[in-house]
Protein backbone atom coordinates (compact mmCIF):
# COMPACT_ATOMS: atom_id res chain seq x y z
CA UNK A 1 0.00 0.00 0.00
CA UNK A 2 1.39 3.38 -0.94
CA UNK A 3 1.77 6.10 1.68
CA UNK A 4 -0.38 9.21 1.52
CA UNK A 5 -0.28 11.03 -1.79
CA UNK A 6 1.76 14.19 -1.95
CA UNK A 7 -1.42 16.08 -2.95
CA UNK A 8 -2.76 16.00 0.56
CA UNK A 9 -0.50 18.81 1.71
CA UNK A 10 -0.23 20.83 -1.47
CA UNK A 11 -2.33 23.54 0.15
CA UNK A 12 0.21 23.91 2.94
CA UNK A 13 3.10 24.03 0.50
CA UNK A 14 1.27 26.60 -1.59
CA UNK A 15 0.58 28.61 1.54
CA UNK A 16 4.33 28.81 2.09
CA UNK A 17 4.83 30.00 -1.47
CA UNK A 18 2.08 32.58 -1.02
CA UNK A 19 3.57 33.89 2.20
CA UNK A 20 6.91 34.40 0.47
CA UNK A 21 5.51 36.24 -2.54
CA UNK A 22 3.61 39.48 -2.75
CA UNK A 23 -0.08 39.29 -3.61
CA UNK A 24 -0.37 35.56 -4.19
CA UNK A 25 -3.65 34.11 -3.02
CA UNK A 26 -5.16 37.59 -2.80
CA UNK A 27 -7.58 39.38 -5.06
CA UNK A 28 -4.75 40.25 -7.45
CA UNK A 29 -4.42 36.71 -8.71
CA UNK A 30 -7.52 36.53 -10.89
CA UNK A 31 -10.11 38.95 -12.20
CA UNK A 32 -12.39 36.56 -14.05
CA UNK A 33 -15.98 36.20 -12.89
CA UNK A 34 -18.74 33.67 -13.24
CA UNK A 35 -21.25 34.20 -16.00
CA UNK A 36 -23.85 33.35 -13.36
CA UNK A 37 -27.36 32.00 -13.67
CA UNK A 38 -29.50 32.49 -16.74
CA UNK A 39 -26.94 31.09 -19.17
CA UNK A 40 -27.80 28.25 -21.50
CA UNK A 41 -27.59 25.09 -19.41
CA UNK A 42 -24.97 22.53 -20.36
CA UNK A 43 -24.18 19.16 -18.86
CA UNK A 44 -22.21 20.16 -15.80
CA UNK A 45 -22.02 16.78 -14.03
CA UNK A 46 -19.04 14.47 -14.41
CA UNK A 47 -18.99 10.99 -12.88
CA UNK A 48 -16.18 10.27 -10.45
CA UNK A 49 -15.30 6.84 -9.10
CA UNK A 50 -13.38 6.03 -5.95
CA UNK A 51 -11.66 2.70 -6.52
CA UNK A 52 -8.28 0.99 -6.62
CA UNK A 53 -7.19 3.19 -9.49
CA UNK A 54 -5.32 2.68 -12.75
CA UNK A 55 -2.54 0.12 -12.74
CA UNK A 56 -0.18 -1.31 -15.27
CA UNK A 57 -0.21 -4.64 -13.50
CA UNK A 58 1.86 -5.68 -10.51
CA UNK A 59 4.30 -4.67 -9.31
CA UNK A 60 4.06 -1.37 -11.17
CA UNK A 61 1.47 0.17 -8.84
CA UNK A 62 -0.20 -0.98 -5.65
CA UNK A 63 -3.96 -0.46 -5.30
CA UNK A 64 -5.12 3.06 -4.58
CA UNK A 65 -7.53 3.74 -1.73
CA UNK A 66 -9.76 6.75 -1.11
CA UNK A 67 -8.78 8.39 -4.37
CA UNK A 68 -11.42 9.79 -6.76
CA UNK A 69 -10.81 9.22 -10.46
CA UNK A 70 -12.47 10.51 -13.60
CA UNK A 71 -11.86 10.83 -17.35
CA UNK A 72 -11.03 13.86 -19.47
CA UNK A 73 -10.90 14.42 -23.21
CA UNK A 74 -8.06 16.54 -24.55
CA UNK A 75 -7.57 17.75 -28.11
CA UNK A 76 -4.96 19.75 -29.90
CA UNK A 77 -6.25 23.34 -29.77
CA UNK A 78 -8.90 23.91 -32.43
CA UNK A 79 -9.01 20.26 -33.52
CA UNK A 80 -11.98 17.90 -33.35
CA UNK A 81 -10.05 14.85 -34.56
CA UNK A 82 -6.65 15.04 -32.87
CA UNK A 83 -8.19 14.08 -29.55
CA UNK A 84 -7.83 11.52 -26.77
CA UNK A 85 -9.97 10.47 -23.81
CA UNK A 86 -7.86 9.56 -20.78
CA UNK A 87 -9.18 7.75 -17.72
CA UNK A 88 -7.61 7.35 -14.30
CA UNK A 89 -7.29 11.09 -13.68
CA UNK A 90 -7.21 12.00 -9.99
CA UNK A 91 -9.74 14.70 -9.02
CA UNK A 92 -7.92 17.02 -6.63
CA UNK A 93 -9.47 19.99 -4.82
CA UNK A 94 -6.09 20.63 -3.16
CA UNK A 95 -4.29 21.86 -6.30
CA UNK A 96 -5.00 23.77 -9.50
CA UNK A 97 -4.30 22.68 -13.06
CA UNK A 98 -4.49 19.68 -15.36
CA UNK A 99 -1.45 17.39 -15.41
CA UNK A 100 -1.23 14.34 -17.67
CA UNK A 101 1.46 11.70 -17.81
CA UNK A 102 3.40 11.86 -21.05
CA UNK A 103 3.42 8.05 -21.09
CA UNK A 104 -0.37 7.91 -21.60
CA UNK A 105 -0.68 10.87 -23.96
CA UNK A 106 -0.86 9.71 -27.57
CA UNK A 107 -1.64 13.01 -29.31
CA UNK A 108 0.70 15.90 -30.05
CA UNK A 109 0.10 19.21 -28.31
CA UNK A 110 1.77 22.56 -29.03
CA UNK A 111 4.66 23.50 -26.77
CA UNK A 112 4.52 26.79 -24.88
CA UNK A 113 7.58 28.95 -25.50
CA UNK A 114 8.95 31.96 -23.67
CA UNK A 115 11.65 34.51 -24.29
CA UNK A 116 14.00 33.62 -27.12
CA UNK A 117 11.63 30.90 -28.26
CA UNK A 118 12.76 28.55 -25.49
CA UNK A 119 10.42 25.85 -24.23
CA UNK A 120 8.65 26.47 -20.92
CA UNK A 121 8.88 23.52 -18.50
CA UNK A 122 7.41 23.31 -15.02
CA UNK A 123 8.66 21.79 -11.77
CA UNK A 124 5.71 21.50 -9.42
CA UNK A 125 6.90 20.63 -5.91
CA UNK A 126 4.84 18.62 -3.46
CA UNK A 127 5.98 17.77 0.05
CA UNK A 128 7.22 14.30 -0.89
CA UNK A 129 8.40 14.98 -4.42
CA UNK A 130 7.74 16.86 -7.62
CA UNK A 131 6.41 16.60 -11.15
CA UNK A 132 8.58 17.76 -14.05
CA UNK A 133 7.35 18.36 -17.58
CA UNK A 134 6.64 20.88 -20.32
CA UNK A 135 3.76 23.33 -20.39
CA UNK A 136 1.65 22.65 -23.45
CA UNK A 137 -1.77 23.77 -24.69
CA UNK A 138 -4.90 21.67 -25.06
CA UNK A 139 -8.65 21.97 -25.49
CA UNK A 140 -10.27 20.14 -22.58
CA UNK A 141 -13.75 18.64 -22.57
CA UNK A 142 -15.30 17.24 -19.39
CA UNK A 143 -19.03 16.57 -19.05
CA UNK A 144 -20.47 19.26 -21.32
CA UNK A 145 -17.89 21.87 -20.32
CA UNK A 146 -15.03 23.05 -22.50
CA UNK A 147 -11.79 24.83 -21.68
CA UNK A 148 -10.15 26.11 -24.85
CA UNK A 149 -6.39 26.57 -25.24
CA UNK A 150 -5.77 25.55 -21.65
CA UNK A 151 -2.15 25.51 -20.41
CA UNK A 152 -1.45 22.05 -18.91
CA UNK A 153 1.61 20.20 -17.65
CA UNK A 154 2.71 17.07 -19.53
CA UNK A 155 4.46 15.12 -16.81
CA UNK A 156 7.59 13.08 -17.50
CA UNK A 157 8.11 14.04 -21.15
CA UNK A 158 11.18 12.36 -22.66
CA UNK A 159 11.85 15.59 -24.54
CA UNK A 160 13.18 17.13 -21.32
CA UNK A 161 15.09 14.34 -19.56
CA UNK A 162 17.58 16.53 -17.71
CA UNK A 163 16.06 17.93 -14.55
CA UNK A 164 17.88 20.92 -13.01
CA UNK A 165 19.15 20.33 -9.48
CA UNK A 166 16.99 23.19 -8.16
CA UNK A 167 14.04 20.96 -9.06
CA UNK A 168 15.39 17.46 -8.44
CA UNK A 169 16.56 18.49 -5.00
CA UNK A 170 12.95 18.82 -3.87
CA UNK A 171 12.39 15.10 -3.38
CA UNK A 172 11.37 12.09 -5.41
CA UNK A 173 10.48 12.40 -9.07
CA UNK A 174 6.74 11.64 -9.51
CA UNK A 175 6.67 11.34 -13.28
CA UNK A 176 5.21 7.91 -14.05
CA UNK A 177 2.25 5.74 -13.10
CA UNK A 178 4.20 3.86 -10.46
CA UNK A 179 5.18 7.01 -8.58
CA UNK A 180 2.16 9.20 -9.29
CA UNK A 181 -0.50 6.51 -8.84
CA UNK A 182 -2.71 8.11 -11.49
CA UNK A 183 -2.63 8.91 -15.20
CA UNK A 184 -2.87 12.56 -14.33
CA UNK A 185 -4.29 15.11 -11.92
CA UNK A 186 -7.31 17.36 -12.44
CA UNK A 187 -6.67 20.21 -10.01
CA UNK A 188 -9.95 22.04 -9.33
CA UNK A 189 -8.98 23.82 -6.13
CA UNK A 190 -9.46 27.33 -4.79
CA UNK A 191 -6.82 29.08 -6.90
CA UNK A 192 -7.09 30.22 -10.51
CA UNK A 193 -3.48 29.33 -11.35
CA UNK A 194 -0.99 26.94 -9.81
CA UNK A 195 1.42 29.68 -8.74
CA UNK A 196 -0.06 33.15 -9.13
CA UNK A 197 1.72 36.48 -8.85
CA UNK A 198 4.84 34.95 -7.32
CA UNK A 199 5.86 33.40 -10.61
CA UNK A 200 5.40 36.64 -12.54
CA UNK A 201 8.24 38.43 -10.76
CA UNK A 202 12.02 38.16 -10.96
CA UNK A 203 14.42 37.66 -8.11
CA UNK A 204 14.51 35.57 -4.97
CA UNK A 205 10.78 35.92 -4.28
CA UNK A 206 9.99 33.89 -7.40
CA UNK A 207 9.36 30.34 -6.08
CA UNK A 208 10.98 28.82 -9.18
CA UNK A 209 8.18 26.67 -10.58
CA UNK A 210 8.71 27.59 -14.25
CA UNK A 211 11.85 27.10 -16.35
CA UNK A 212 13.05 28.27 -19.73
CA UNK A 213 14.79 25.33 -21.39
CA UNK A 214 17.20 25.39 -24.31
CA UNK A 215 19.88 23.04 -25.58
CA UNK A 216 22.25 24.46 -22.97
CA UNK A 217 19.97 23.70 -20.01
CA UNK A 218 17.03 25.03 -18.01
CA UNK A 219 16.87 28.23 -15.99
CA UNK A 220 14.13 29.57 -13.70
CA UNK A 221 11.96 32.06 -15.56
CA UNK A 222 8.95 34.25 -14.98
CA UNK A 223 5.53 33.10 -16.14
CA UNK A 224 2.56 35.40 -16.68
CA UNK A 225 -0.80 34.53 -15.13
CA UNK A 226 -2.25 33.92 -18.59
CA UNK A 227 0.43 31.33 -19.39
CA UNK A 228 0.51 29.46 -16.07
CA UNK A 229 -0.99 25.99 -15.70
CA UNK A 230 -4.51 26.96 -14.70
CA UNK A 231 -7.58 25.65 -12.97
CA UNK A 232 -9.62 24.44 -15.96
CA UNK A 233 -12.90 25.59 -14.41
CA UNK A 234 -12.12 29.29 -14.88
CA UNK A 235 -11.81 28.63 -18.64
CA UNK A 236 -15.41 27.39 -18.94
CA UNK A 237 -17.92 29.68 -20.65
CA UNK A 238 -20.26 29.19 -17.68
CA UNK A 239 -20.28 27.14 -14.47
CA UNK A 240 -16.84 28.64 -13.93
CA UNK A 241 -16.91 29.80 -10.32
CA UNK A 242 -16.28 26.54 -8.47
CA UNK A 243 -17.06 22.86 -8.11
CA UNK A 244 -19.10 20.53 -5.91
CA UNK A 245 -17.99 17.06 -4.85
CA UNK A 246 -20.98 14.84 -4.09
CA UNK A 247 -20.13 11.38 -2.75
CA UNK A 248 -22.32 8.82 -0.96
CA UNK A 249 -21.90 7.91 2.69
CA UNK A 250 -19.48 5.07 3.43
CA UNK A 251 -19.37 2.72 6.41
CA UNK A 252 -16.18 0.76 6.81
CA UNK A 253 -14.52 -0.54 3.64
CA UNK A 254 -15.95 -1.03 0.15
CA UNK A 255 -14.60 -1.98 -3.26
CA UNK A 256 -15.72 1.24 -4.97
CA UNK A 257 -18.27 4.02 -4.94
CA UNK A 258 -19.54 6.42 -7.59
CA UNK A 259 -20.31 10.09 -7.14
CA UNK A 260 -20.38 13.37 -9.01
CA UNK A 261 -18.13 16.29 -9.79
CA UNK A 262 -20.56 19.17 -10.41
CA UNK A 263 -19.30 22.34 -12.05
CA UNK A 264 -20.52 25.77 -10.99
CA UNK A 265 -22.07 27.18 -7.82
CA UNK A 266 -25.50 28.73 -8.22
CA UNK A 267 -25.29 28.75 -12.01
CA UNK A 268 -27.80 25.97 -12.68
CA UNK A 269 -30.68 24.30 -10.88
CA UNK A 270 -28.47 21.40 -9.78
CA UNK A 271 -25.71 23.42 -8.12
CA UNK A 272 -27.56 25.81 -5.83
CA UNK A 273 -25.71 26.74 -2.68
CA UNK A 274 -28.67 25.92 -0.48
CA UNK A 275 -28.26 25.89 3.30
CA UNK A 276 -24.59 24.94 3.38
CA UNK A 277 -22.40 26.88 5.79
CA UNK A 278 -19.78 29.03 4.05
CA UNK A 279 -16.25 28.97 5.45
CA UNK A 280 -14.19 31.76 3.95
CA UNK A 281 -10.43 31.29 3.85
CA UNK A 282 -7.62 33.21 5.44
CA UNK A 283 -6.26 35.39 2.62
CA UNK A 284 -2.60 34.83 3.53
CA UNK A 285 -2.70 31.02 3.80
CA UNK A 286 -5.80 29.85 1.93
CA UNK A 287 -6.77 27.76 4.96
CA UNK A 288 -9.33 27.70 7.78
CA UNK A 289 -8.89 27.04 11.51
CA UNK A 290 -9.58 23.76 13.33
CA UNK A 291 -10.04 23.22 17.06
CA UNK A 292 -9.25 19.73 18.33
CA UNK A 293 -8.62 18.40 21.84
CA UNK A 294 -9.15 21.93 23.21
CA UNK A 295 -6.33 23.30 21.05
CA UNK A 296 -6.99 25.69 18.16
CA UNK A 297 -4.81 25.45 15.06
CA UNK A 298 -5.33 28.81 13.31
CA UNK A 299 -5.29 28.83 9.52
CA UNK A 300 -3.90 25.31 9.48
CA UNK A 301 -6.73 23.24 8.03
CA UNK A 302 -7.93 22.55 4.50
CA UNK A 303 -10.25 20.25 2.53
CA UNK A 304 -8.62 18.07 -0.11
CA UNK A 305 -9.97 15.22 -2.23
CA UNK A 306 -6.40 14.42 -3.22
CA UNK A 307 -5.70 13.19 0.33
CA UNK A 308 -6.65 9.58 0.94
CA UNK A 309 -7.15 9.99 4.69
CA UNK A 310 -7.80 12.58 7.38
CA UNK A 311 -4.34 13.64 8.53
CA UNK A 312 -4.07 15.45 11.83
CA UNK A 313 -1.58 16.22 14.55
CA UNK A 314 0.69 13.49 15.90
CA UNK A 315 0.54 10.49 18.18
CA UNK A 316 1.78 12.36 21.25
CA UNK A 317 -1.12 14.81 20.96
CA UNK A 318 -3.91 12.50 19.90
CA UNK A 319 -3.13 9.32 21.78
CA UNK A 320 -3.70 7.30 18.62
CA UNK A 321 -1.02 4.77 17.85
CA UNK A 322 0.33 4.46 14.33
CA UNK A 323 0.35 1.12 12.56
CA UNK A 324 3.44 -1.03 12.88
CA UNK A 325 3.88 -1.41 9.15
CA UNK A 326 1.72 1.40 7.74
CA UNK A 327 3.33 4.04 9.92
CA UNK A 328 1.70 6.86 7.96
CA UNK A 329 -1.77 5.73 9.26
CA UNK A 330 -3.34 5.15 12.65
CA UNK A 331 -4.21 1.68 13.96
CA UNK A 332 -6.29 2.10 17.15
CA UNK A 333 -7.36 -1.12 18.84
CA UNK A 334 -10.99 -0.09 18.39
CA UNK A 335 -12.73 2.37 16.10
CA UNK A 336 -12.78 5.90 17.50
CA UNK A 337 -15.13 8.82 16.74
CA UNK A 338 -13.39 12.06 17.74
CA UNK A 339 -14.75 15.47 16.83
CA UNK A 340 -13.24 18.76 15.73
CA UNK A 341 -14.56 22.25 15.06
CA UNK A 342 -13.77 24.11 11.85
CA UNK A 343 -13.95 27.90 11.69
CA UNK A 344 -13.74 30.15 8.65
CA UNK A 345 -12.21 33.60 8.45
CA UNK A 346 -15.80 34.90 8.44
CA UNK A 347 -16.42 33.40 11.89
CA UNK A 348 -18.66 30.60 10.65
CA UNK A 349 -18.05 27.38 12.55
CA UNK A 350 -19.25 23.81 12.76
CA UNK A 351 -18.32 20.75 14.80
CA UNK A 352 -17.92 17.43 13.03
CA UNK A 353 -17.47 13.89 14.23
CA UNK A 354 -15.21 11.71 12.12
CA UNK A 355 -14.07 8.11 12.24
CA UNK A 356 -10.59 6.78 12.98
CA UNK A 357 -10.37 3.06 12.29
CA UNK A 358 -7.62 0.49 12.22
CA UNK A 359 -5.83 0.95 8.89
CA UNK A 360 -4.47 -2.60 8.91
CA UNK A 361 -8.02 -3.94 9.11
CA UNK A 362 -9.47 -1.45 6.64
CA UNK A 363 -6.86 -2.18 3.97
CA UNK A 364 -6.38 -5.92 4.57
CA UNK A 365 -8.36 -6.80 1.45
CA UNK A 366 -6.44 -5.76 -1.67
CA UNK A 367 -9.68 -5.15 -3.57
CA UNK A 368 -10.78 -2.36 -1.22
CA UNK A 369 -10.73 1.05 -2.86
CA UNK A 370 -12.81 2.94 -0.30
CA UNK A 371 -12.35 3.15 3.47
CA UNK A 372 -14.08 5.50 5.86
CA UNK A 373 -11.94 5.66 8.97
CA UNK A 374 -8.54 5.97 7.34
CA UNK A 375 -6.52 8.58 9.24
CA UNK A 376 -2.90 9.35 9.98
CA UNK A 377 -0.46 11.69 11.74
CA UNK A 378 0.29 15.16 10.41
CA UNK A 379 1.81 17.41 13.01
CA UNK A 380 0.27 20.79 13.72
CA UNK A 381 -2.45 20.91 11.08
CA UNK A 382 -5.63 19.28 9.83
CA UNK A 383 -5.85 17.81 6.33
CA UNK A 384 -9.51 16.93 5.82
CA UNK A 385 -9.00 14.30 3.12
CA UNK A 386 -11.48 12.29 1.10
CA UNK A 387 -13.19 10.51 4.04
CA UNK A 388 -14.51 13.94 5.11
CA UNK A 389 -16.34 14.17 1.77
CA UNK A 390 -18.25 10.90 2.21
CA UNK A 391 -21.96 11.52 2.69
CA UNK A 392 -21.94 15.28 2.14
CA UNK A 393 -21.80 17.85 -0.65
CA UNK A 394 -18.66 19.96 -0.43
CA UNK A 395 -18.41 23.21 -2.38
CA UNK A 396 -15.08 24.72 -3.47
CA UNK A 397 -15.40 28.33 -4.65
CA UNK A 398 -12.52 29.69 -6.71
CA UNK A 399 -10.79 32.92 -5.78
CA UNK A 400 -12.42 36.12 -7.07
CA UNK A 401 -15.24 34.29 -8.82
CA UNK A 402 -18.76 35.53 -8.15
CA UNK A 403 -21.11 33.10 -6.41
CA UNK A 404 -24.41 33.42 -4.54
CA UNK A 405 -22.33 33.17 -1.35
CA UNK A 406 -20.03 36.03 -2.34
CA UNK A 407 -16.60 36.02 -3.92
CA UNK A 408 -14.42 32.98 -3.59
CA UNK A 409 -12.34 31.49 -2.21
CA UNK A 410 -14.35 29.53 0.30
CA UNK A 411 -15.49 26.06 1.18
CA UNK A 412 -19.09 25.27 1.98
CA UNK A 413 -20.73 22.13 3.29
Amino acid sequence: MKPARRYEIFSLLLAGILAATAGCGSSSRSSSTSSGGGSTAVNNVQTITVNTGPTAGPPINSPAINEPFTSVTVCAPGSTSNCQTISGILVDTGSSGLRILSSVLTISLPQQTGSGGNAVVECLPFVHGFTWGPVQAADLTIAGEEAKNLPIQVVGSVAFPTIPTSCSGQGAEEDDLKSLGANGVLGVGIFAQDCGDGCTITGSNNPGLYYSCSSSGCQVTTESLANQVANPVIFFATDNNGVIIDLPAVTGAEASITGSLIFGIGTQSNNALGSQTIYTLDPSTGNIATRFNNVTYPNAAFLDTGSNAIYFLDTATTGFSTCTDLTFWYCPTSTQTPSATNQGANGASGTFTFTVGNADTLTANGTVGVANGLAGPNSGMFDWGLPFFYGRKVYTAIENQNTPGGLGPYWAY
